[in-house]
């Protein structure tokens, strides 16, 4: 039976006529993909490395779809159709005048390892589906969790997931109520809702009532500050986690490492590789003192289940490949010296705001966060007219707005990013 073929524009709203001027390289029977499709293409990986790079340029930076296009354009073409969106327009999280968010630049070395990974598409649920890469999630476990004094673990897509796991393992544990200071990520609120437990926030750790029933969450970096809290607290608490989602890879740097001594006696710890560890998203691990027992509390069985489903996620892909590559390339000090070097860019960018007049700084950076501000022109308004090559994020702290930069780039120029706000206030008008 002869079937109509219809084109339909895959880079415009609108449909387009078969007789139109189309290159027919675009037009592909409608029975769309074939089992080729699924072997290895060494162009287009090439071509996509090359577009990547910038060797080549795209052919297209036309809008995609509104709708789902009828017929496809082909890889090469979808390549030169993504790019715009994919690469043009993202956020360099490497350039110079990024000193923003808790979102790092990541190394080549872990694009590689996406690459990989995306073209096995293992499923840890299984381990028929996943024989090594299961293997490879705990050897990044036994390379993360002695630094944080935890005997084992799991990763999960971030920390909002970890603190989550870690609190229902808390709850299940006998926990009744989940205890936070006031700087606690959004996620511990989030958490005590769906596991329905009541949320207390208290000012002062020292005047806590009684935690013997309790989940103290303590916030090791929070989001606005930096502000490590103490993590000798809550000591009679049931359970002690800590949200170490931001501060915890300080674990690696002898510089540093002290600022999060206490971690060790925690029950539990949560922490993002995606943050200062430099890993693509979605990358982070929940840790226990006591993994193997933790995990019997949320682990559930089912029937279509070889081994038990630890934790919250089913499908869980290879996550830890990037991680464990960047870390074999290079190595703790490595690593911890690129922390070290972002937390020098945050000193020096406090200098830069405490030696000009017309800025001033919240406090000394905490973790690696500094709060700023311009005296006389508004957060907003320096925001407003950043230059485009310029980019810190805000917060207000207190009822207070400032100017938050955040050491997650080793490329910063701190120089720029004080000048880019001095530009700023200059072109206010009132």
């Amino acid at each position: 039976m002869h079937r109509r073929r219809v084109y339909v524009c895959p880079l415009a709203s609108c449909p387009a006529s078969v007789n139109a001027s189309l290159d027919p390289m675009n037009l592909r029977e409608d029975d769309g993909m074939n089992p080729e499709d699924f072997q290895p293409d060494e162009q287009l990986l090439l071509h996509a490395v090359a577009l990547l790079t910038g060797s080549e340029t795209a052919e297209s930076s036309q809008r995609l779809p509104t709708s789902l296009p009828e017929i496809g354009i082909g890889a090469d073409a979808a390549l030169s159709a993504m790019f715009d969106d994919v690469l043009g327009r993202s956020r360099d999280l490497g350039a110079p005048g990024f000193f923003a968010h808790m979102d790092p630049p990541t190394p080549p070395i872990t694009w590689a390892m996406h690459l990989w990974t995306a073209s096995r598409n293992q499923n840890l649920l299984h381990p028929d589906t996943a024989p090594r890469a299961r293997e490879l999630e705990r050897l990044a476990v036994d390379w993360i969790a002695p630094w944080f004094g935890m005997s084992g673990g799991h990763m999960t897509p971030g920390s909002t997931v970890a603190n989550l796991t870690a609190i229902w393992a808390a709850r299940e544990s006998g926990c009744r109520v989940v205890v936070s200071g006031t700087g606690a990520h959004l996620s511990i609120r989030k958490a005590a809702h769906l596991l329905g437990m009541e949320h207390r926030v208290i000012d002062d750790w020292s005047v806590a009532d009684d935690l013997t029933n309790a989940v103290a969450v303590i916030t090791a970096g929070t989001t606005s500050s930096g502000e490590i809290e103490s993590l000798d607290a809550a000591s009679d608490a049931r359970w002690r986690h800590v949200d170490a989602a931001w501060s915890g890879p300080l674990r690696l740097s002898d510089r540093y490492r002290h600022l999060l001594d206490g971690i060790e006696d925690a029950d539990s710890v949560a922490m993002s590789a995606h943050k200062w560890l430099f890993q693509p998203k979605e990358s982070a691990f929940v840790l226990f003192a006591d993994h193997e027992a933790a995990h019997r509390l949320i682990s559930v069985d089912g029937a279509y289940l070889a081994v038990p489903n630890v934790g919250i996620l089913g499908s869980h892909g290879a996550v830890a490949v990037p991680l464990l590559a960047m870390l074999l390339a290079y190595g703790r000090e490595g690593v911890a010296g690129m922390i070290d070097r972002t937390m020098a860019l945050i000193d020096e960018l406090a200098e830069l705001v405490d030696a000009h007049d017309d800025l001033e700084s919240r406090s000394e950076p905490s973790s690696g966060v500094l709060c700023w501000r311009h005296k006389s022109v508004s957060v907003d308004d320096i925001k407003r007219y950043l230059p485009d090559d310029v980019l810190v994020s805000s917060t207000v702290i207190d009822g207070e707005p400032w100017l938050r930069s955040v050491a997650a780039n080793p490329n910063a120029d701190p120089a720029k990013v004080v000048a880019g706000v001095l530009e700023s206030a200059a072109r206010y008008r009132p």
